[in-house]
């Protein structure tokens, strides 16, 4: 009989198909712990969610060994059970390990022994890392219409032999580059001065893994006009002061030639990346100075090597702090606003790092491109940073629950308006104690967690009590 129009239809199970594929071997299927997409508690019958193979597919009960169909209690079991079953292989893979000597330190990332600071490493940091992915030049170059757009100019390394997948992964990675290294538009013209600028930028990948851009904006030595160019360093690793130091390295070197940028950047890729407090050596020849040896190090606290808390602390007061980091822990949308690059990177990835051991896992762009403006208008939680000048553009879209920063007059432009009732008043007069009295770069991050620890700590105990 055909369906009648305005009328579901249960779908029925299908003799003699399994309700679950069988795993491949070794692993064997337990009826207990077998993942399940959805229940329909009123007909017993299973959807599969739409997808290659299973569009419109329909199953019949899933029953377990008793022959009673499990419900929200018997899943809350099984996933104890899955976690009891990891917790178990966990211990039993240390226990393994400790007979075989190898113990690492606490609170240390995998494959990575302590050391003391200064002490060399000739491990990598962890299988497979290298300091950078790729070196690239943008430089601007101008077009029929007399605009300048930005164009990359060379690619260190080339790679070749790539499968398909990966081929157009990195033909994506370097075309968003250039709009990057050039947010602030077209609008350019060969100057005889430029002021040379580091800042950064975030590209976050489909499956939400994040890649960073270490940029140093300057002018080619030379006569006459000129125009900037930007020479970037693509990596996964957050070491703002590390790679600001090699960034160093380049422009001395570009100032001689650009023949000896490449061999410098070629030793550094073939060094391994050092462990927190640990320091790589790398040689480097230079013309009528002969070899050099550049020593880079790791601060022996890797948590605060990516943030620089005291550009923060310079431009805005500790109330306003608190009031973005209230924001942010409520997941608003956040603007901040600054005419420097450098200092837009800076600042945001500073308010990024007050959260944790929470992340910022929605749209985060320190830096975002001219082209890029009506990313304010995205119904969901983000936190961008943009050039001053474009202010009356962003004023003039919509926006709800959002908050508007001024980096250069150090103010609020623009408030929810309940930004001093979010946090309790008792944390929040010790959090502005602790700003005011520890305002450099190692203590501001260390107490606004001391802080809030605290006053859980405290809260708990009352309700104990």
């Amino acid at each position: 009989m055909p369906p009648l129009p305005g009328r579901v239809h249960r779908a029925q199970p299908v003799p003699g198909v399994a309700p679950f594929p069988a795993p491949p071997p070794p692993l064997r299927p337990v009826p207990s712990l077998l993942p399940r997409e959805s229940e329909s508690t009123a007909g017993g019958s299973r959807v599969l969610p739409a997808g290659p193979g299973r569009a419109g597919a329909a199953r019949g009960p899933h029953r377990d060994r008793t022959g009673t169909a499990p419900g929200p209690l018997r899943a809350a079991a099984t996933m104890a059970s899955i976690g009891n079953f990891f917790r178990r292989s966990l211990r039993r893979a240390g226990r393994r390990e400790g007979k075989d000597g190898a113990s690492a330190a606490e609170n240390t990332p995998p494959r990575v022994p302590q050391g003391k600071p200064g002490e060399r490493s000739s491990v990598f940091y962890s299988a497979g890392q290298f300091f950078f992915e790729y070196l690239v030049v943008v430089s601007l170059k101008k077009m029929p219409d007399g605009h300048y757009e930005p164009k990359i100019t060379y690619q260190f390394p080339k790679r070749e032999n790539l499968l398909k997948g990966q081929k157009e992964e990195e033909e994506r990675l370097l075309q968003a580059i250039p709009l990057f290294c050039f947010p602030d538009g077209n609008n350019w013209a060969p100057v005889t001065e430029f002021t040379s600028e580091t800042f950064s930028f975030v590209l976050t990948n489909v499956d939400g893994s994040r890649k960073i851009g270490y940029c140093r904006r300057l002018l080619p030595s030379g006569r006459g006009v000129r125009l900037p160019e930007v020479f970037c360093i693509i990596s996964c690793l957050g070491c703002f002061g590390l790679f600001s130091k090699i960034l160093d390295e380049v422009e001395k070197r570009r100032q001689i030639s650009m023949a000896v940028i490449y061999p410098f950047m070629q030793g550094l890729r073939e060094s391994p990346f050092p462990a927190p407090g640990k320091t790589v050596t790398i040689k480097s020849f230079i013309p009528e100075s002969g070899t050099e040896l550049i020593e880079l190090t790791r601060p022996v606290d890797a948590h605060l090597e990516h943030v620089e808390f005291q550009a923060l602390l310079q431009r805005l007061s500790p109330p306003l702090i608190l009031h973005i980091f209230a924001s942010a822990m409520l997941e608003r949308r956040l603007i901040f606003l600054a005419e420097e690059l450098s200092v837009l990177s800076q600042c945001i990835h500073a308010v990024a790092a007050l959260l944790y051991p929470f992340t910022w896992a929605h749209t985060y762009i320190p830096v975002l491109p001219e082209c890029l403006l009506d990313t304010v208008c995205c119904p969901t939680p983000f936190m961008v940073g943009i050039q001053m000048r474009h202010l009356e553009r962003v004023l003039e879209q919509p926006m709800e629950e959002a908050l508007i920063v001024d980096l250069c007059e150090g103010k609020i432009i623009r408030a929810v308006g309940d930004e001093e009732e979010i946090l309790p008043g008792k944390l929040q007069n010790e959090m502005l104690v602790s700003l005011n009295r520890h305002n450099n770069n190692n203590n501001v991050h260390t107490y606004f967690q001391q802080k809030i620890t605290e006053y859980h700590e405290q809260k708990k105990h009352r309700r104990d009590s």
